[in-house]
C-alpha cells in the first residue's frame, strides 16, 4: 500500500498507527535477513506508535532513514566501522520535521561507507541485495533505502544524493527517487561527504508519496546556512491540469545504453508526446565530461570532511604511540574505497596540483551550469536515462573506474545544483529500468507534476513490489 493511502486509512480510523508500525516492524524482521536493507531496526518504534497522536498529519507513516542521516539516540554508522557504536546526541532537521508531524523512524538503512559507492557493496558491514534479484546490487549509495521501499519494508525512505546516490538505486529497484535543488532540504544532520554536492532526497513508490514527504522535510532551516527560503508546495502542485511543457531529450544520453533502456526511452517519449509535451532533441555538450570533474571535486571535499575522523573527538579510536600513531591506527579503519577517495582528494588539493586539477574542475563546473541555464531557456524539462543499464550482478565491478562510470548520467545535476527525479519507466527482462527528468533551479515541483502525468498514463505495474505488500 502506498504512503498516502495508509495515511488516509489512519485518518478514517480504519487502521491505527500501532497496527501500521507492527506490520512493517514484523515484515523487516521476516524479510530483511535476505536483503540486508537495514543496519539498525528501531526497537522503540512500537512504543512510539502507541503514544502517537493519530490526528497528526503524518501519523501512521513509518520511514526508513539512510544511516548517514543522524537520529538522536538511534545508532548512526554512515556504513563505517569508525562510527559503529555512535549514538548521536542530536537530530537531523529532516528527521525532526518528520517526527514533529507524526512519522515514525522504522530504522536506519545500509549504504556504501560515508556514501562513497554505487552499489552498497562498500558498506563496512554487509552488502544489500536487490529485491528483484538477490544476486544483483540495489545501486548505491542509498541502496538500503531503495531496497527497503521496493520490497515494501517501508512505504517511504530518506536517502542522500551526492552524485546520483538517490536516483541510481531508485532506478535499479524500480522506485522513485528525487534529488532536490541544492539547499531545498536542510543538510543539518547529514554526515558530510562532499558538502557542495550532498543533498537529502526522498524515495517512494508513487509521485504522491514523494510530494507528501517533500512537503514535510523541505524548507529553510536556520541551522543550515545553505538552505533555501523556498516554501514547499509539492502536494498543491499535483492538483489541477497539466500545464503545457517543453521536453528536451539530451542527445548525450541516447547512445551506449542497454536494449531495455533504449525501449524505455522510446516508450516514454511516446507517452510524453501523447500527453501534449512539445518534445525536441537538445545537446548538453559538457555532460560526458562531468564524471571526470565530479571525481576531482567530490574526493577533494571528502578529504577535508573526513579529516575529522582522527580518534580525538568521537567514534572509534585506534591504539598507537603518541598522537600521530593513534591517528594512523584510527584512520586505518576506513574501508578501501574511502581511503582511495581521500587519497585522490588530498592529491588534487596539494601544492603544485591544485590549479591543474581542482581549479580546472571548478572552472568546468561553472561551464556546465552555464550550459544548463541556456538549455532551460529553450525547454522546461530535460530527459535522459538514470543509468545506461539495469542492476548489475554483485561483485561484477571490481575495477573502481568501472564502478565510477555508473554515475555517468547523474553527476551533472549535482554539479549544477539542479533538481532531478528518477522514475520507473519499464523493465529489461525482470529488472526495473529508470529514466530521469531534470528541471531548472528551484523548480522541483515541476518534476513531480510531469512524473505524475507519466505515472497516471502508464501501467502501474511499474510500481509493483516483488515481495508483496505489508498492508
Amino acid at each position: 500500500m502506498l504512503a498516502y493511502e495508509i495515511r488516509a486509512r489512519v485518518a478514517r480510523g480504519e487502521v491505527s498507527p500501532l497496527e501500521v508500525a507492527e506490520a512493517y516492524h514484523r515484515r523487516v524482521r521476516e524479510l530483511d535477513p535476505g536483503l540486508g536493507a537495514f543496519l539498525t531496526l528501531n526497537e522503540e518504534v512500537l512504543q512510539e506508535a502507541r503514544e502517537l497522536d493519530p490526528r497528526l498529519p503524518l501519523a501512521g507513516l513509518v520511514v526508513a532513514v539512510k544511516d548517514n542521516i543522524v537520529t538522536r539516540g538511534l545508532r548512526t554508522t554512515a556504513g563505517s566501522r569508525l562510527l559503529e557504536n555512535f549514538l548521536p546526541p542530536y537530530e537531523a532537521t529532516a528527521v525532526a520535521r518528520l517526527k514533529a508531524l507524526g512519522a515514525l523512524v522504522l530504522g536506519k538503512t545500509n549504504l556504501d561507507e560515508f556514501g562513497m559507492g554505487s552499489s552498497t557493496e562498500h558498506s563496512a558491514f554487509f552488502p544489500t541485495r536487490n529485491p528483484f534479484d538477490p544476486d544483483r546490487v540495489p545501486g548505491g549509495s542509498s541502496g538500503g533505502s531503495a531496497a527497503a521501499v521496493a520490497a515494501d519494508l517501508a512505504p517511504l525512505a530518506l536517502g542522500s544524493d551526492t552524485g546520483g546516490s538517490v536516483r541510481q538505486p531508485a532506478a535499479f529497484c524500480g522506485v522513485y527517487g528525487l534529488k532536490p535543488t541544492y539547499g531545498r532540504v536542510s543538510r543539518f544532520g547529514l554526515i558530510a561527504y562532499a558538502s557542495s554536492l550532498d543533498q537529502i532526497g526522498p524515495m517512494a513508490r508513487s509521485v504522491r508519496d514523494l510530494a507528501l514527504l517533500m512537503d514535510a522535510v523541505a524548507g529553510p532551516d536556520p541551522l543550515d546556512a545553505t538552505s533555501l527560503d523556498l516554501p514547499p508546495r509539492f502536494q498543491e502542485a499535483l492538483k489541477g491540469p497539466l500545464p503545457p511543457l517543453r521536453l528536451g531529450v539530451v542527445r548525450e544520453g541516447l547512445s551506449g545504453n542497454s536494449p531495455g533502456v533504449e525501449r524505455a526511452l522510446e516508450g516514454a517519449l511516446q507517452v510524453f508526446q501523447d500527453l501534449g509535451f512539445a518534445v525536441r532533441e537538445v545537446s548538453w555538450p559538457s555532460l560526458p565530461l562531468a564524471l571526470a570533474a565530479y571525481y576531482v571535486l567530490a574526493p577533494a571535499e571528502a578529504s577535508s570532511n573526513l579529516a575529522r575522523y582522527d580518534g580525538t573527538l568521537y567514534g572509534f579510536r585506534g591504539e598507537g604511540e603518541e598522537v600521530e600513531g593513534m591517528r594512523m591506527a584510527t584512520r586505518a579503519r576506513f574501508g578501501l574505497e574511502v581511503k582511495r577517495r581521500v587519497l585522490v582528494g588530498t592529491f588534487v588539493l596539494s601544492s603544485g596540483y591544485y590549479e591543474a586539477y581542482y581549479g580546472r574542475a571548478q572552472a568546468f563546473r561553472r561551464r556546465l551550469k552555464a550550459e544548463a541555464r541556456a538549455l532551460f531557456g529553450e525547454v522546461d524539462l530535460l530527459l535522459l536515462p538514470t543509468t545506461p543499464h539495469p542492476a548489475f550482478p554483485l561483485g561484477s565491478r571490481p575495477d573502481p573506474l568501472a564502478m565510477y562510470r555508473e554515475d555517468l548520467y547523474t553527476v551533472g545535476a549535482n554539479l549544477a545544483g539542479l533538481p532531478a527525479l528518477s522514475f520507473p519507466a519499464g523493465f529489461e527482462g525482470y529488472l526495473p529500468v529508470g529514466l530521469q527528468l531534470l528541471a531548472p533551479w528551484g523548480e522541483d515541483e515541476r518534476l513531480l507534476r510531469a512524473a505524475l502525468a507519466f505515472e497516471e498514463a502508464t501501467d502501474r505495474a511499474f510500481l509493483r513490489t516483488p515481495l508483496g505488500e505489508a498492508l
